[in-house]
C-alpha cells in the first residue's frame, strides 16, 4: 500500500540529508518560530516541518503544485484529515503496546503477538476504508484521489474476510498440523505447517469415512521434558508462518508510519493556517514559475515569524522584481529592512515545500538553492575578526552555490571601512549576478549601493525603507535611490533626547 501524499511517485524520506547550511538558514530566518507554530508542542510535527521545509529547495514546479492541491483539500476537509492522521498515530502507538519481552526469539510468541497486532491493524484499516467510502468525493487533488482509490481497491470486503479467516486459523484452537521427514540420524527435518482438512462433512460421513493410518502418542501431564520437546516441534512447524505474519504486520506498520509522516506536514500547515487566520493575516497559494522565467513579484508580503510573535497585524509590502537579478535595499535604521529580507527567504522556502505563503499574492521562480549571509556578533573566542569570519562564510557559500540560486545579504562586509567594504561587496555581488544568481542585499554602504544605482542596470531594483518627515518609520519598503544617511540620529534622539 502506497501513500504518495508528498510526491506523486514515491514516499517522503524523513531521514534525508538536509542542506549543509541549514543551521544558518534556521538562525537567520528564525525558522524555529515557524516550526514551533506548525508543531504546537508536538516533537514529531516539529521534526517533519523542519525536514520538509528545509528540503523543499530540491522540489520542482510539478511537486510544488502537487502538494498545493493536496493542501487545498486539507484546508477544505481539515477535520477529516486530522481524523486520518489520528488513526495513523493511534495505530503506531498501539503496536508498541504488544511487547515481546524475553520471548522475542520464540516462533510461538512471535506468531501470537503478530496475530494480535494484525487484528488491531485490521480494525484501523477498516476505519480508513469507511472514511474512503463516505468522504472520498469531498477531495479533488490527485494525491488524495489516488490514496482513496488505493484504499478501495486493496481494502475491499473480500480482503477483510480473508484476513479474518486466516487469523482465526492461526490461533490454532484445534491444535497444529505439522508434517516432517526423517533426516540423518533419524533427526526430524523439513517441518511444514499443514492446513487443517476441510471438515464440511456431516457427522455420519466423518464417522464412517475411511481414515488414513496414523500413529498417536500421549504425553503425561507431569512429563516436562516431553512437553518441552513437543513445544520445540510446534515452534519448528510454525516458524515460517510466524515470520511471514510478522513481515505482514511490519508492512502494515510501515504504511501507517508513512501515512503519519506525510500527513504530519499537512497537519502542521493546518496548525499554522489557523493561527494566522485568527490574527487576520492574509495568506495565498503562490504561483511557482520555471527558473528561466525570472519571476519575483508579490503583494502584501509580510514576515510570518514576526506575525506569529506580535499581537497586532504586521505591515505587508508590494514589489515587482520580475527580470531583476539584483535588489538592493537601503534606508532608515529600524525601518523594516531586515524584516523585509526575512520575508523574502521565508516565502521562498514556504513556496518550494508546497505551502501557502504569507502574502496577498506571490509569484516567484523556483530556485535551486537559498543562502543567507547575515552579520554576526563578534567572535567570543577571538580566533578571528568579524571581517575574517564574514569572508570565510562567503567562501563556504561560493563552494556550494549553483546557478538559479538566491542569496540574502544583511548588512554584510560592514566590519571594515566604507570604501573597502563597498569594494568587497561590489566584487562579490557582480560575480554572483553574472552567474544568474539572484541577490537581495540590505546595506548601509552608500558607496556600494550608489555605485550600482549609477550604472542604470536594467536587471537591478533599488528599494528604500520609508521614513516620514517627523522621523516615524512606516515599515514600508518602496522604490527609491540610495541615500547617504540611514537616519541614525533619529535613534540617538529617541534614546538620549533631542539636543537643543
Amino acid at each position: 500500500m502506497k501513500v504518495f501524499l508528498m510526491y506523486s511517485d514515491r514516499n517522503f524520506n524523513l531521514q534525508q540529508k538536509l542542506p549543509s547550511h541549514e543551521q544558518a538558514l534556521t538562525q537567520d530566518l528564525e525558522l524555529n518560530t515557524l516550526f514551533n507554530a506548525m508543531a504546537r508542542g508536538d516533537e514529531f510535527l516539529f521534526e517533519v516541518a523542519k525536514k520538509t521545509i528545509l528540503s523543499g529547495l530540491n522540489n520542482d514546479r510539478d511537486t510544488i503544485l502537487y502538494r498545493q492541491d493536496i493542501l487545498k483539500d486539507c484546508l477544505r476537509n481539515s477535520s477529516l484529515v486530522r481524523v486520518i492522521y489520528d488513526i495513523a498515530v493511534e495505530s503506531i502507538a498501539n503496536e508498541k503496546k504488544y511487547y515481546f519481552g524475553f520471548l522475542r526469539n520464540y516462533p510461538d510468541a512471535i506468531l501470537h503477538r503478530s496475530v494480535e497486532v494484525l487484528q488491531m491493524f485490521l480494525s484501523m484499516l477498516q476505519k480508513l476504508r469507511t472514511i474512503a467510502d463516505e468522504h472520498a468525493n469531498k477531495f479533488e487533488s490527485e494525491g488524495f484521489t489516488a490514496f482513496f482509490a488505493m484504499l478501495n481497491e486493496e481494502l475491499d470486503d473480500e480482503y477483510f474476510a480473508s484476513v479474518q479467516n486466516h487469523l482465526r486459523e492461526l490461533k490454532f484452537r484445534d491444535g497444529v498440523l505439522i508434517s516432517a521427514e526423517l533426516g540423518k540420524g533419524n533427526k526430524g527435518t523439513n517441518y511444514i505447517l499443514r492446513k487443517p482438512q476441510d471438515e464440511k462433512r456431516s457427522w455420519m460421513e466423518r464417522l464412517f469415512a475411511p481414515k488414513p493410518p496414523v500413529y498417536t502418542f500421549y504425553i503425561s501431564e507431569r512429563d516436562e521434558s516431553g512437553a518441552k520437546a513437543l513445544a520445540e516441534l510446534r515452534d519448528r512447524g510454525i516458524n515460517l508462518a510466524a515470520n511471514a505474519l510478522a513481515q505482514s504486520t511490519d508492512h502494515i506498520l510501515s504504511f501507517f508510519t508513512t501515512l503519519r509522516t506525510e500527513l504530519a506536514f499537512y497537519v502542521g500547515c493546518l496548525n499554522l493556517h489557523e493561527q494566522l487566520a485568527q490574527k487576520g493575516e492574509p495568506m495565498c497559494f503562490p504561483l511557482p514559475a520555471a527558473p528561466g522565467e525570472r519571476r519575483y513579484s508579490f503583494k502584501g508580503l509580510y514576515d510570518v515569524c514576526l506575525a506569529l510573535s506580535l499581537e497586532q497585524r504586521t505591515v505587508g509590502n508590494d514589489t515587482n522584481a520580475d527580470n531583476k537579478d539584483l535588489v538592493i535595499i537601503t534606508g532608515a535604521n529600524q525601518g523594516g529592512k531586515s524584516t523585509f529580507l526575512r520575508s523574502i527567504g521565508l516565502s521562498q522556502l514556504m513556496m518550494q515545500c508546497g505551502m501557502f505563503v504569507s502574502a496577498e499574492s506571490f509569484c516567484a521562480s523556483v530556485c535551486d538553492g537559498l543562502f543567507t549571509h547575515y552579520k554576526r556578533e563578534e567572535d567570543a573566542t577571538m580566533k578571528s575578526g568579524k571581517l575574517d569570519e564574514e569572508l570565510s562564510r562567503m567562501s563556504d557559500i561560493v563552494d556550494n552555490i549553483t546557478a538559479n540560486s538566491i542569496v540574502l545579504f544583511n548588512e554584510s562586509f560592514a566590519a571594515t571601512n566604507e570604501r573597502e567594504g563597498s569594494e568587497i561587496a561590489r566584487q562579490i555581488v557582480s560575480a554572483l549576478v553574472e552567474k544568474q544568481i539572484k541577490v537581495f542585499f540590505v546595506t548601509h554602504l552608500y558607496e556600494f549601493a550608489y555605485g550600482f544605482y549609477s550604472k542604470k542596470m536594467d536587471n537591478a531594483l533599488f528599494l528604500r525603507a520609508e521614513r516620514q518627515t517627523d522621523g516615524r518609520r512606516t515599515f514600508k519598503i518602496n522604490k527609491g535611490e540610495p541615500l547617504q544617511t540611514s537616519y541614525g540620529e533619529d535613534l540617538y534622539n529617541s534614546i538620549f533626547g533631542k539636543s537643543n
